[in-house]
């Protein structure tokens, strides 16, 4: 009886418990409630800009656009949200993946959503082309930002083939076909065609911009001869709106999409294990030797198509 006595006892205790907990849950949750008026999104744009998506590995994450747009999709989804601040830390990438996911960024605006842009160490490139596609955009004094513009890297090692005794044949389907290719010079046709490819994706970016910051393209262009500007510079050039870190931003976005009191913020995409293990001060150092070494790697490449991959070179 005893025994039984207890039993029920503890039962009683262990429900009182439970009973409590869940009211405490609720009440925490109304507070929430109460203090927050408006959700805004965080979307972090990490790195090279490539588009597909990506490669992972157990310590990195390469990110393709795929992530990105897929969040984005995830904002635009979520009736509670109303801004988003687009975290950029990019010296850029590729000019295909940052027109889709500029793309998306005005597609969200479209539908009602505030989108807004806090630059990190550096937003340059494809990183400005997609701040350019936001409604405001803060930066660091110091951010590295703007080289607008476009290259196309192009190595000629035909003399150094030539001393190692290396040659290359191939059975082309059209005069063009091994365009770029590193084992000799480009002929005067190739070298126009390579061009007016530069300058129609030159001339897409200068749009974006124009359009973006509503400046006149002609005024876009004296500023896009692809040379990197600080933050400072920015502001004074128009490139820029506001200067402030990610907190400003969420201050401006939460003005701009007209949030009463402070927002609740939800952080979208995840950290690898590498960045959890040693934080952001690592991808910081990543991002700037990217910045550094980027136009010199892109220098050294040689632009091989893979259908000349050194597997089939021939030695004599």
């Amino acid at each position: 009886m005893y025994k039984k006595s207890v039993m029920v006892v503890i039962g009683i205790f262990v429900v009182l418990s439970l009973v409590g907990l869940a009211s405490m849950a609720n009440s925490a949750k109304e507070r929430g409630k109460a203090n927050h008026s408006g959700k805004i999104a965080i979307i972090h744009v990490e790195g090279v800009i490539l588009g597909g998506r990506g490669q992972s590995t157990v310590l990195f994450e390469q990110g393709g656009t795929d992530q990105v747009i897929k969040q984005i999709h995830e904002a635009r989804d979520d009736k509670d949200v109303q801004a988003v601040v687009l975290r950029i830390n990019s010296p850029g990438g590729s000019a295909a993946a940052s027109q889709e996911v500029g793309e998306e960024l005005k597609k969200l605006r479209a539908q009602g959503k505030v989108v807004v842009t806090s630059m990190g160490d550096v937003a340059a490139s494809g990183g400005y082309w997609l701040a350019a596609c936001t409604d405001k955009i803060y930066a660091n004094p110091t951010t590295m930002t703007g080289s607008i513009g476009v290259y196309m890297p192009y190595a000629n090692w035909e003399e150094l083939y030539k001393k190692v005794g290396i040659y290359q044949e191939k059975i082309k389907s059209g005069p063009h076909k091994d365009i770029m290719s590193p084992e000799r010079q480009m002929t005067q046709e190739e070298r126009e065609i390579i061009q007016t490819m530069v300058n129609d994706i030159y001339n897409q970016f200068v749009e974006v911009v124009a359009e973006g910051r509503k400046m006149d393209k002609d005024q876009v262009r004296k500023l896009a001869d692809g040379r990197i500007y600080t933050g400072n510079q920015g502001k004074q050039l128009g490139l820029v709106d506001e200067l402030g870190n990610m907190y400003d931003a969420i201050d401006g976005a939460a003005q701009l999409a007209g949030i009463v009191g402070k927002p609740e913020i939800k952080e979208l995409g995840k950290q690898t294990p590498w960045q959890m293990l040693f934080g952001p001060s690592e991808k910081v150092s990543t991002l700037l030797e990217q910045f550094l070494f980027k136009k010199a790697q892109n220098e050294l490449s040689s632009g091989i198509p893979l259908e000349a991959s050194p597997e089939k070179w021939q030695v004599k």
